[in-house]
């Protein structure tokens, strides 16, 4: 997910986070607000570089044959998540099935079942995407999760999400070809080096 969290906000479950996180939203246009693990999570508008890695993310899903019949291509799509009565996330951006809107759950979130991957492209809150949103995302039973780690250059991968943990994770470095796997709906093969670099800041 794009930026860096500036409010984390634990309640008890009795106390519902829906209002409050949208009363954020109205009040703070742009930024993205997600509840997890009961967990309000703020995070601000992203830079360029993140908004343009996200484009050639999606460029390279669509010609790979993923925006058709079958599948969608599409930014911030709200999954509803398993780990608590209110929780949901908006990923970057996702692979969904082409009946999605079939499968609405609530808040405008949708049901987890449609998903086929999900991607987040990290700023301030690698340790974010990398934990609380791998566990919630694997609970949830998302085939693919993928990580575009701008702080330490890598891709990480994601896959065969079993008894609520990924039991495959793997971290591909510049110089390495990383291969999606088939579940999404083609082949689709990323090349960590240019990914990387297209996502980096350019100003010192």
């Amino acid at each position: 997910m794009s930026g860096t969290p500036v409010e984390q906000v634990a309640c008890d479950a009795w106390f519902s986070l829906t209002p409050i996180a949208d009363e954020i939203m109205e009040r703070h246009p742009g930024h993205r607000v997600e509840i997890i693990g009961g967990h309000l999570l703020v995070t601000p508008v992203p830079d360029a570089p993140h908004a343009c890695v996200l484009t050639d993310l999606m460029v390279l899903l669509i010609n790979g044959g993923l925006h058709r019949d079958e599948t969608l291509v599409a930014q911030k799509i709200a999954i509803w998540l398993p780990t608590g009565p209110e929780d949901y996330a908006v990923p970057d951006l996702v692979v969904v099935n082409d009946d999605v809107e079939d499968h609405y759950v609530q808040n405008n979130t949708y049901d987890p079942a449609c998903f086929r991957l999900v991607l987040e492209v990290t700023s301030g809150n690698w340790k974010d995407d990398l934990g609380t949103k791998a566990d919630a995302y694997a609970q949830a039973g998302v085939p693919v999760y993928v990580v575009v780690d701008r702080t330490h250059q890598c891709i990480h991968l994601f896959t065969d999400p079993t008894e609520g943990r990924y039991a495959r994770h793997r971290a591909h470095a510049p110089g390495e070809l990383v291969d999606l796997p088939d579940i999404i709906g083609a082949k689709v093969t990323l090349d960590a080096a240019a990914i990387i670099d297209a996502g980096c800041p350019q100003r010192s």
